[in-house]
This record gives structure tokens, sequence and C-alpha cells, in this order.
């Protein structure tokens, strides 16, 4: 899907003065209903909230972005802050209500209704964020939340790399490890919607902690900040090195690429994906370290467990949380009827 241009926790603490507000505010209103299966709703916008950035598209049912808008998180991304800014986005990005629907991905698990964000655990104050409540009461529609990791994957099985697959495990790569898996072409989230959290595997018991309560954790290793680790450069700056051949360089990202494989291979004996892709920021550097994780892999992983794997970059890069997010949108908010 080629891009368009641009048109245009609560915690255990008592919240802010905004964030109770806001959850006042969403208490108070009625909850807008999701539309009838008939329903005319052509349009939805998806959001994909991250750390840095949130990104928004809206897009129609044949996954072309019509508008973009991404614009910084605020800092620090307390649930109050950041739902304000999420929904003044929206109505920029959509000032004319083209959207019916909007679906919302954020960086942890939500409750199975699509409601509530349980946990985030590398944004501060995240827990149990009724964010769809408090969206939906300023902007009056319906709306869904879904883990960012499972968003992604729902784009790149709409548009992207994972079309027409039915088992697949998607790892995005970037400020954490994140990511989604499709069985048997259904996303798998678990009976209390916090299942396919790929980057809180442990993979070392020794190693640094991880804001989940683990300890070494493949996030902590092959996060951005994992790879910190290994090297004082920043990525950007150690894939440019490494594009220019130095020694150095390459023997970082051989190195990062040793720890993924390590990882990857408990998660391929557990679900044996025919492909795995791979999404986030330090994908763009795949081809310096995925020969170092399909050496892993085939020391690690005996043939009958990733028999025909195929292991690949995801096609829709930093767009398909959002995609998928609006995809989301659609498919529980505003469904098709069925064809004959």
């Amino acid at each position: 899907m080629a891009d368009a241009p641009s048109k245009a926790s609560t915690s255990a603490m008592a919240p802010s003065a905004l964030e109770a507000s806001a959850l006042s505010l969403a208490c108070t209103a009625p909850r807008p209903s999701p539309l009838p299966a008939a329903s005319a709703a052509d349009q939805a916008i998806g959001v994909d909230l991250g750390g840095t950035a949130i990104k928004l598209a809206r897009v129609d049912r044949k996954g072309q972005a019509l508008a973009e808008l991404e614009l910084p998180t605020p800092q620090p991304p307390m649930p109050g802050a950041v739902s304000m800014a999420i929904a003044a986005a929206i109505e920029q990005l959509d000032p004319e209500r083209q959207a019916a629907v909007v679906g919302v991905g954020v960086p942890g698990p939500v409750d199975a209704s699509g409601r509530v964000a349980r946990i985030a655990i590398n944004l501060p104050g995240w827990r149990r964020v009724p964010l769809a409540d408090w969206l939906e009461a300023r902007l009056d529609r319906p709306l869904v939340l879904a883990n960012d990791g499972n968003c992604a994957l729902l784009g790149e099985a709409w548009c992207g790399a994972a079309r027409g697959e039915d088992n697949v495990l998607l790892l995005t790569l970037g400020t954490g490890v994140g990511g989604g898996v499709l069985l048997g072409g259904q996303l798998f989230t678990g009976p209390h919607g916090a299942a396919a959290e790929p980057g809180l595997i442990g993979v070392d018991p020794q190693g640094p902690d991880c804001h989940s309560g683990n300890r070494g954790s493949l996030e902590q290793f092959c996060s951005i900040n994992g790879l910190r680790r290994l090297s004082l450069l920043e990525p950007r700056e150690l894939c440019r090195r490494a594009d220019a051949g130095e020694a150095d360089a390459l023997a970082v990202w051989d190195r990062y690429g040793q720890l993924l494989g390590t990882g990857l291979s408990s998660l391929l004996y557990v679900l044996t994906p025919e492909l795995v892709l791979l999404g986030g920021g330090l994908s763009g550097a795949s081809h310096h370290f995925l020969p170092a994780v399909w050496r892993e892999v085939e020391q690690r992983v005996m043939p009958e467990s990733r028999e025909g794997l195929r292991l690949r970059r995801c096609a829709l890069g930093n767009g398909a949380g959002r995609l998928g997010a609006a995809r989301l949108a659609f498919d529980r908010l505003a469904p098709l009827p069925p064809t004959d």
C-alpha cells in the first residue's frame, strides 16, 4: 500500500486532575453503540500509539490511506495527556467526520472487550486505563483498542507481507520488543487479551531487569536499549558503519542477530509458524543481522519444527500498526454483512 500525503491509567496512585476529569466525563457520557452490520461505514481511523510518536491514518475499506498524521507523544506520556492528544489529532485528521469508527493500538495488553489498556510497561502510569471510554466521550463515535503488535500483524495480513497467510509470528523491534501471533488465520490473544507478548520471554536468567517483572527478557537484548548495551553508537550510525563494511559494526549486528535468534528459537518450538515477520525501527538493519538469526535457528531448532519457515521484513514499515487498527475497527464495530 503506497503512502498517501497528509490532508491535514489510571495508576496505583491517584490520577491527575486531567485524568480524573476525563474519567468522570467517560463515566457520565453515553457510550456510542457499535454500528449495525449493514452500516455504510466506508472509512475508519487507525491510531498507533508509541512511546515517542502517535501515528494516525484515515483508511477506506480497501486499505488505502486517505489521510495521515504523525505527532510526538506527550512527554511524560501520562494517560490523560495522551488521550487528549489522540482526540485532538483525530479531530484534526477528520474534521468532517468521514470516518465512523476508530481503532487504537496501544503498547501492551488490553482487556478482551477492547476497552481497557491493562498495562503498558514502557509508559508511566498506564495500568487499567479506560482509554476507549475516555476517547469515545470526546469523539462521540465507537472505538476499540488492541495491542499494537496485534494491530501491526492485522495490517500486514490485510495489505502487506502476511496477506493470505494463516500462521504468522510478528516481532516489532524498537523501543521495546512486541509482536503478534496469527494461528489458523485468527489472532491469538488468549482468554484475557494478554497473550502473545513475545518480547517478554526469558532469554538469560541473569540478564537485565525488565519493566514487566521478568529478568533477562528478549526485550532487554533486542530493543533499541538492548542494542545500546552492545554498542555506544546509535542504531542509525551503527547501520551506516556496517553498510560501509566496518568490521566492529558488523560484529555488533552479528551479536544482535545471535541474541534475537536465540529468543526466536524458543518461540518457534511453541508456535511453529510458517512465516516470521520483523518490523519496527531496527528491522531496517535486518540485512546485517538476519544471517546470524538464521544461523541460530538452524542450530537450535530441529528441522521438523522449522519446516518451510520463511523469515522476512514487514512490507508496510511504520504504517502497519495504524492500518491494522483501522481494520480492527471495521471488523469489530462496522462489519460488512455476509455475502452469499
